[in-house]
């Protein structure tokens, strides 16, 4: 269970939220600006909270008396760009994940996670040579591997082309249901919420609303969510 109770001032924008995830998807969707990426840096631990708590499984990575740094969180990242490692290839890309084990035990680890996700053909290939959906899956195993608490993605599907989002969303939302950890995933796009158990929409750093699909599509509480709701696909 991750829960997030938070309050960071930036700039303009007053971010002040209350999150719980369980073994779900939860999508935290909103405007370009409504405080999104700056969620995860405060989960990632990449940018202080002004006060509030953040517990993983009850552990307490942050409160008035702890600040558990990046690296200790337990917490997977997929980030938008995917920020792989051109000059290594698949296998180097896990390896490079697993800083926390023992050297020999990383290429190992790492060619049983590509396996274990189905991509254990990629391992020799260099980035430059996978596709967009394989890049993602790379991306997805390299969090995977150090075998997270929680898992936290930034517009998973910013970066790929309309073609490829559809066929991609399936794959991620299969992946999503096998692990069943606590996901987070932010986003602009109604299409995402197809991959969500709930959706928390978020404007001007503030949770607006909370719920399924259906529950927002049946009383919005503002134009955005209304808009939000209406336009996401049923299903995968």
């Amino acid at each position: 269970m991750l829960e997030v109770s938070l309050a960071k001032r930036i700039g303009t924008l007053d971010l002040a939220l209350v999150l719980s995830v369980g073994a779900e998807t939860l999508l935290v969707a909103g405007p370009n600006g409504a405080g999104k990426s700056t969620l995860l840096l405060l989960l990632l631990g990449v940018a202080r909270p002004d006060r509030g708590r953040i517990a993983l499984d009850g552990r307490t990575l942050f409160d008035t008396h702890a600040d558990v740094p990046a690296e200790d969180r337990r917490l997977g990242y997929l980030p938008q760009d995917y920020a792989l490692f051109p000059h290594l290839d698949a296998l180097g890309n896990v390896a490079f994940g697993l800083a926390d084990f023992p050297r020999r035990e990383r290429r190992a680890r790492a060619a049983a996670w590509l396996e274990r996700m189905g991509a254990s053909h990629l391992a020799n290939r260099h980035v430059g040579a996978l596709s967009g959906g394989e890049r993602q899956r790379l991306a997805l195993t390299r969090a995977l591997a150090r075998e997270p608490r929680a898992l936290l993605l930034d517009e998973p599907f910013a970066s790929l082309d309309s073609s490829a989002r559809r066929e991609l969303r399936a794959s991620l939302r299969r992946s999503l249901l096998e692990w069943r950890l606590p996901a987070l995933i932010v986003s602009h796009d109604p299409e995402d919420a197809m991959l969500a158990d709930r959706i928390a929409v978020m404007e001007r750093g503030h949770i607006v609303q909370q719920g399924t699909r259906d529950e927002l599509r049946a009383a919005p509480s503002s134009p955005f969510v209304a808009g939000f709701a209406a336009t996401s696909r049923e299903s995968l």
